[in-house]
Formats: structure tokens, sequence, C-alpha cells
């Protein structure tokens, strides 16, 4: 009677169920719960709240990416998720939020304004996943959603502060909203600031500027946040501008 032999089973590692990191994907939830908890408040008449919320998802949003590098548990999902995530809490919320501050009593224009950024939001998400591989990591193409996203909430969160109803800057939210959409979807460069190097040591003056920053932000948080988010979302076409007077030199 001829033997026989058992057949060898082949092991395909791609079959391997394929496990989540902990960690940065709990940075990610916890960005997207910010970007939630900022719509149900601005649903609630709570917009102080949603302004914060939006930066706090920003901080998270941040952190997630970050820590990712550092512990070396970059993954394909972990980068979907937070695309999902930036999507609501960059995306979605300021354009709710914006909307029931300022923009209700504007009719098709304001949920116009409203969708513009969204939509701004959301093809600049699309864009940045589908050419994160061919583009200089030290700049970005068009205003980055986070930015695009403090723009509106500071707007929303230093009037508040200074005691202004939407209804009274309806047409400067208006303006502001529409440049931050169409901004991120610009073909403008922004500093990433990708290339600094968390584990390489520093000059001591660089800490105390950190230091000092954080003072300067803590003595007037809405006003500094929303002046400085400003002044990034200029600086894109203040560079454009320096190209081409550059380019204009340098011409026979």
């Amino acid at each position: 009677m001829p033997e026989i032999r058992p057949r060898k089973v082949m092991f395909n590692p791609e079959l391997r169920r394929r496990g989540i990191y902990i960690l940065p994907n709990l940075l990610t939830t916890a960005a997207l719960f910010a970007g939630f908890y900022a719509i149900v408040q601005a649903m609630n008449g709570r917009f102080e709240h949603s302004a914060v919320a939006i930066f706090v998802a920003m901080v998270f949003d941040g952190l997630d990416g970050r820590v990712a590098r550092l512990t070396r548990t970059q993954s394909a999902f972990g980068a979907e998720y937070d695309s999902l995530s930036d999507m609501v809490s960059f995306g979605a919320a300021p354009a709710l939020v914006i909307y029931e501050w300022a923009f209700r009593g504007l009719g098709r224009w304001g949920w116009i304004a409203a969708f513009v950024y969204c939509a701004g939001a959301a093809l600049r998400l699309a864009r940045f996943n589908t050419t994160l591989e061919v583009v200089d990591k030290r700049y970005f193409q068009g205003l980055p959603s986070p930015a695009a996203a403090a723009l509106v909430a500071g707007l929303v969160w230093v009037f508040l502060d200074l005691g202004f109803r939407g209804e009274a800057v309806r047409w400067l939210a208006f303006v502001i909203t529409l440049f931050a959409g169409i901004t991120m979807v610009s073909n403008f460069r922004f500093y990433s600031f990708k290339d600094i190097n968390l584990r390489r040591s520093v000059p001591f003056m660089v800490v105390i500027a950190f230091v000092m920053f954080f003072v300067v932000v803590s003595s007037y948080p809405p006003g500094i946040l929303f002046a400085v988010f400003l002044v990034y979302a200029m600086s894109g076409y203040a560079m454009a501008g320096w190209q081409w007077v550059r380019r204009r030199r340098n011409q026979p």
C-alpha cells in the first residue's frame, strides 16, 4: 500500500490577521471626538465650546502622526482613519459651526459658503492622500485643513470673546470662510514644519522661544491663535508673490 504523505500547506503572510496600533489611533479617535463634540455644541448654541473643541482636535491630530512615526507604528489603516477624522473635525465641524453662528440669516448664500468650505476640505484631503509620495515634504500644496479650521474657529472664538453676535460680523465670516475653503484647494505652498526633528538636540534659545510662544498665546488665546493662523494662511500668498518678484528680477 503506497504511503500517503500529508499535503504541505503554504502559509501566506498576507492572510495573517492585521492588528491595529492602539496609541496613535486613540489620539485620532480623540480628535474625532473633539470634532463631533464641536458639532453637538454648535447645535446647542454653545459656540465658544465648539471653537475650543476644534482647536483641541488640532492638538490631537498633530500628535497622532508624530507619535506613530516616533514609535514606528504607522499603518495604512491609521492613515485612512486619520483622513476620515480630519474630514469630520476640520471639514464638517467648522462648516456647521460657522453656519449656525453667522450664516443662518443669509439664506442660500450662507449654506453655499459653508458648503464651499466643506467641499474644499474634502478635496484638499483627497489631493493630499493621492500626492503624498510625489510632493516636497517640506511644503503643503494648499492650506492644510486643520489650519483652515483654526481660521474659522478662531474667528468665531475671538468675536464671541469681544461680545459680538454672529449676525453682526456675518459678511466678514462669509469672506473668511470662502477664503479658507478656496485656499485649501489652491496651488499655493505652505510650510509644513515636517522637517523639524524632535529627536535632535537644539540650542537652549529654541526652548526659550517655545516657552515665550506659549506665554504669549496664554495671555489671550482667542486673538493670538486667530492672528497666528491668519498670518499662516497669508504666508502661502506671500511666498508665491516673492517667488514671482524673483522670477521677474532674473529675467533678462
